[in-house]
């Protein structure tokens, strides 16, 4: 009797031991694994290279590819358009731009995705450190970093997704780093696969199209090249946005999920805006007055000047307006979704209020527009183009109702 009693409190000490052992060993894995994932979750919140091979995978099927030879084969078409709209834009807007005609490529889509990543990367950049603290923070363990591990999948996968839905449609750009440290010139880009794909489905010359939409990505150079004080504007209130978006992350992600469900719904406003604390929503809404009229005026210029320059011009305005103006209902949801609806917002109302100052004040008007930050457009005004003008320009400015100013005949 007492031999099995000891024999069986012998055997049972081995197995109790190995359970010991055991959960030592998976302590210890899980945490070198969670020291593991806890590094590569400090990586980054976006895999950028990812992104890249998605964005161009998505659009490796989009109609109108061209090779590097075809590319080569269309700079002389962009030089030639180039050369008669610098003069023009000089003398219209009373204002040289050197150099610009030296700055221009020809690119693919994939070829815009690279540009446009460095820019990306670098304005998350100045944003990973802080948030990684708050998402990750140094010995958070597996369940943390294993979390962050998966926003940054469907981060990287949402734009991948953008940017190989935005490099289908993007035609033209003026290529600015307004964060850089130096301040260099901008590029102009155009894409030429989309830019030769769009003349086709508008039926229109390709020739007098690329003129057109040099024109407008030219005006852009002009806005900043011409007017040094635009850049540090733009970029202080981007630097100011991008500060205030390190606040809590878990804070910024339930409120982002609530908001974009009202988006969804159709709700008030834009679901961005809602996100923002008050002092946030004011540098935001004064960043989209500016790219409201940045935009609006380079619209209102192609057309304008275009009518000495372009061929057909009337024809390929309406035609590409009616275009843009015309969206799938996937579109329109992508649109509102990612916030890229506030740029067509900023055509439409930028382009009314440069029309309406034009009538109402003249060119003397336009150029007042680029004279400071204080002869902006303010809250209200670019509805209310008049109350600028009389604030600006000075004088009687004849009343311009609300939504009534449009593209001179």
């Amino acid at each position: 009797m007492s031999r099995s009693r000891h024999a069986g409190r012998s055997s049972g000490a081995p197995a109790w031991q190995a359970g010991f052992v055991v959960g030592a060993a998976l302590g210890a894995a899980v945490t070198v694994l969670g020291r593991r994932a806890e590094e590569r979750a400090r990586a980054g919140l976006v895999d950028w290279a990812t992104v890249q091979r998605i964005a161009e995978a998505r659009m490796r099927n989009a109609p109108g590819h061209l090779d590097a030879a075809a590319l080569a084969a269309a700079e002389p078409a962009y030089e030639a358009a180039m050369r008669r709209v610098v003069p023009a834009l000089e003398a219209a807007l009373g204002t040289p731009l050197p150099g610009i005609v030296e700055r221009v490529a020809v690119v693919d889509r994939a070829g815009w995705v690279r540009a446009n990543l460095a820019t990306f990367a670098a304005l998350f950049g100045r944003l990973e450190g802080e948030l990684l603290d708050q998402v990750v923070p140094p010995g958070a363990g597996l369940a943390k970093a294993s979390l962050a591990l998966a926003n940054r999948w469907v981060t990287t996968r949402q734009f991948g997704l953008l940017l190989g839905f935005m490099g289908q449609r993007v035609l033209g750009q003026y290529d600015l780093a307004l964060l850089s440290a130096e301040a260099a010139p901008g590029q102009l880009l155009f894409v030429e696969e989309n830019v030769r794909h769009t003349a086709a489905a508008l039926g229109v010359p390709v020739d007098p199209f690329r003129t057109w939409i040099a024109l407008h990505e030219t005006t852009h150079a002009f806005e900043f090249e011409a007017h040094p004080w635009l850049r540090p504007y733009l970029a202080e209130r981007l630097e100011k946005q991008l500060g205030g978006l390190s606040r809590s992350a878990s804070d910024l992600g339930r409120d982002a999920s609530r908001a974009l469900g009202r988006a969804l719904r159709g709700g008030d406003g834009h679901w961005l805006e809602r996100l923002l604390p008050d002092e946030q929503r004011r540098l935001f809404r004064e960043t989209q007055t500016v790219m409201s009229l940045l935009e609006g005026f380079s619209d209102h210029v192609m057309d304008a000047a275009g009518r000495d320059l372009v061929p057909g011009v009337e024809t390929i305005s309406r035609r590409f307006h009616a275009r843009r103006a015309t969206r799938s209902p996937m579109e329109r949801a992508i649109l509102r979704i990612t916030g890229l609806d506030l740029k067509m917002e900023q055509y439409a109302r930028g382009e009314r209020f440069v029309a309406a100052v034009e009538r109402t004040a003249g060119p003397e008007g336009l150029r007042r527009l680029w004279d400071g930050p204080e002869t902006l457009p303010r809250d209200g005004e670019l509805e209310h183009p008049d109350r600028w003008v009389r604030r600006v320009v000075g004088g009687a400015a004849p009343s311009v109702p609300s939504g009534t100013a449009g593209r001179p005949a």
